[in-house]
């Protein structure tokens, strides 16, 4: 068993499956994959098996129909933990995440307990995005920053590791976002509950191959979700949740 699990959902990417898996477990032998997907028509879920058979760290789970990316997140960190991973990654199967991005991951890993890959902490390192959509993410970015008060760069990035001990203190049950607030919310809980949050520039590429996930539901979702993370701040509910959830992880302990 692997120390390090990286996680990628899909939903109709059988022409960039085959290709990106090889590449992440390429990166250090530490590595293993856990391929989520949510019934893709395209046959990705049967090529995921196919992967699996023929390599022992790859894994797969199978989901019925779309559900979105937040709970295939959660689905993954549960797995994750259950397996013994002490490092957790999320990465997208498009390529717009670089493997060869991950060995930096596993090294700031040693410093930090949750390392995000950053768009925006060196300028703008984002390759082939349209300028509407570019500025539509500069922006969410920085609309979150404000809101939120987390003096993160990249906010809504989805190329994260986090260490084991901030999923098990975390009631990641309890996230109630989906789309790209589940990335803030999960950075939100994280640095609330004390943990390291560290960020590293990456070179963000668009996807070649396949349909982005993009709706106007995940982009509105990002835009009201960020209060309702400053109202639990400020009634206290992010502590209450902290504090069960170390109170059951204690009692699962003993």
């Amino acid at each position: 068993m692997g120390s390090a699990l990286v996680i990628v959902p899909t939903y109709n990417e059988r022409d960039n499956l085959p290709a990106i898996v090889p590449q992440i477990l390429a990166q250090d032998a530490r590595l293993e994959v856990l391929v989520i997907d949510d019934g893709s028509p395209d046959g990705t879920g049967a090529l995921a098996d196919e992967l699996a058979a023929s390599d022992p760290r790859v894994h797969v789970i199978h989901r019925p129909g779309k559900q979105g990316l937040g709970t295939a997140y959660i689905a993954g960190f549960h797995w994750g933990i259950d397996h013994g991973y002490e490092l957790v990654f999320e990465m997208d199967a498009d390529f717009s995440h670089d493997p060869r991005h991950l060995p930096e991951f596993l090294e700031l890993s040693d410093d930090f307990d949750v390392v995000i890959g950053s768009r925006y902490m060196r300028g703008v390192t984002v390759v082939n995005w349209p300028m509407g959509r570019l500025l539509l993410s500069w922006l969410a970015n920085w609309y979150a920053r404000i809101v939120t008060g987390l003096p993160i760069h990249d906010l809504t990035s989805g190329f994260k590791c986090y260490r084991r001990r901030v999923l098990e203190r975390l009631d990641i049950d309890a996230i109630r976002s989906n789309g790209y607030a589940f990335q803030i919310e999960t950075v939100f809980r994280a640095w609330h509950a004390g943990f390291r949050v560290g960020e590293m520039p990456i070179v963000f590429v668009d996807r070649n191959v396949g349909a982005s996930k993009m709706s106007k539901r995940i982009v509105w979702e990002a835009i009201w979700m960020v209060w309702r993370m400053r109202w639990w701040k400020l009634t206290g509910r992010l502590h209450r949740e902290t504090r069960r959830a170390e109170e059951l992880a204690q009692g699962d302990a003993a």
